[in-house]
């Protein structure tokens, strides 16, 4: 088997704004192999051809579909099971994060937030996998 540092476990970024997409590909990119979507359309293309380790959703997408209905429907198959997902949305409200969970993400995060509270909920999800990122995820 190969270590962490010789091949980037793969991300899905499910987002569909733009400059957020380049944003978290540029802090994620040299830990991960990322692919990014902005629908329930592109995303279902990609898990039909690829294992992620870990989706970043957002609640609002392209489509009729959003990303709770998307977690909702990748949840119901026990093949996707171990794959953390992490709302990351700027839907802010209590309720949202009570939905998101309830819907089967793992982590709640709302929008606008220091990137590095993303980072390190990526990397408690990955330690109760028992699965450690090379390098340091700390602002400092």
């Amino acid at each position: 088997m190969e270590s962490s540092s010789e091949v980037k476990l793969k991300l899905l970024i499910v987002e569909d704004d733009i400059e957020n997409q380049e944003l978290l590909r540029l802090f994620l990119k040299r830990y991960f192999s990322i692919d990014i979507c902005d629908s329930a359309e592109t995303f279902y293309r990609l898990i039909e051809k690829n294992e992620y380790e870990i989706i970043i959703m957002d609640i609002s997408i392209k489509g009729d579909t959003n990303g709770l209905d998307l977690t909702r429907e990748f949840r119901v198959n026990p093949i996707h099971s171990k794959v953390s997902i992490i709302c990351y949305t700027a839907h802010a409200f209590s309720q949202d994060r009570i939905n998101a969970l309830d819907a089967g993400c793992d982590v709640y995060i709302s929008k606008p937030n220091d990137i590095y509270t993303l980072l390190n909920a990526i990397s408690e999800l990955l330690k109760a996998k028992g699965i450690h990122i090379v390098g340091n995820f700390s602002s400092t």
